[in-house]
């Protein structure tokens, strides 16, 4: 059983940005800017984009964070996305989400311009993705891509099963893990809340890719032996006996699962690192097409 280290991974590619920046400011090029705009004071969401702060910084990026009040109107963020949009120096940018109740979700994301969508979610970008053109793919699925590369787990003609049918992981793995690469050319089943018989498909699956939040969820009676088990879900478990007074848990229950698996992610450590450091790398693409 091999231990797919999302950690060391995104570490590595950090390390790899790093080193095309440093050409870029040899070379006396503009470095990669990247924004986000973060609405209210969700502790999470503050948590989240403060990472995503300190590893521009690490790489050398500049970044610009936007913080707006939880009163915002839809017209303020709005008009500050377009300023964004019309600003050259800005290679890419992040609206963080949940916004809130207020505010019309799919309006903002419309309203973010497709080639300065680093996390993939306009509908451009995703229709780009679904016919397999160049463009941002979402920096989660993205990251699971990577690590299924840079550990050469075979995927042609594999049975890949998606458990959960979001827009951010569920839906747009199903149509990656099909394309005509590598990682991809598998079988896919995409399941969700209505699927019946969920554990005859996934012990016949030879790749599952849970993102559901539910924790535990896959056991090790789901799972056929030397199965590849990527686990997206990140669930915080209250738990007195912990000094954080909780702990992260996933979709899998690692200590059985882990035990049948060819491959394993775990949580925290897997899936996890790996969205920033690709937010970062889709940042430097964006830099790289606006440059010619």
């Amino acid at each position: 059983m091999t231990i797919l280290d999302g950690k060391k991974t995104s570490n590595d590619i950090k390390n790899e940005i790093k080193d095309e920046v440093s050409k870029m400011k040899t070379n006396g090029e503009k470095v990669p800017h990247l924004a986000a705009i973060i609405v209210g004071n969700d502790g999470a969401s503050l948590t989240y984009v403060g990472s995503k702060v300190k590893a521009c910084e690490r790489v050398g990026f500049d970044s610009t964070l936007v913080k707006m009040s939880s009163t915002t109107s839809q017209i303020e963020l709005l008009d500050k996305i377009h300023e964004l949009n019309d600003n050259p120096e800005i290679d890419g940018f992040i609206v963080q989400l949940p916004l809130p109740p207020q505010i019309d979700t799919q309006k903002v994301l419309l309203a973010v311009d497709p080639c300065k969508d680093v996390d993939g979610f306009h509908p451009t970008n995703f229709g780009k993705m679904a016919l397999d053109m160049s463009t941002f793919i979402p920096a989660t699925p993205f990251g699971i891509l990577e690590l299924l590369e840079r550990y050469q787990v075979d995927t042609k003609g594999k049975h890949t099963v998606v458990i959960g049918r979001s827009h951010i992981v569920g839906r747009p793995m199903s149509i990656l893990m099909g394309r005509k690469s590598f990682p991809g050319n598998s079988t896919v089943t995409l399941t969700h809340s209505h699927t019946k018989n969920i554990t005859q498909i996934t012990s016949q699956a030879d790749i599952i890719i849970t993102a559901l939040g539910v924790p535990g969820f896959l056991k090790a009676e789901m799972v056929k032996d030397d199965a590849v088990i990527i686990d997206v879900g990140i669930t915080r478990v209250p738990d007195e006996t912990r000094e954080r007074g909780y702990y992260i848990t996933g979709d899998v229950d690692f200590e059985n699962v882990s035990k049948k698996a060819s491959f394993i992610t775990p949580v925290p450590g897997g899936v996890g690192p790996m969205t920033i450091a690709m937010l970062l790398k889709n940042t430097l693409i964006a830099c790289e097409r606006h440059r010619v």
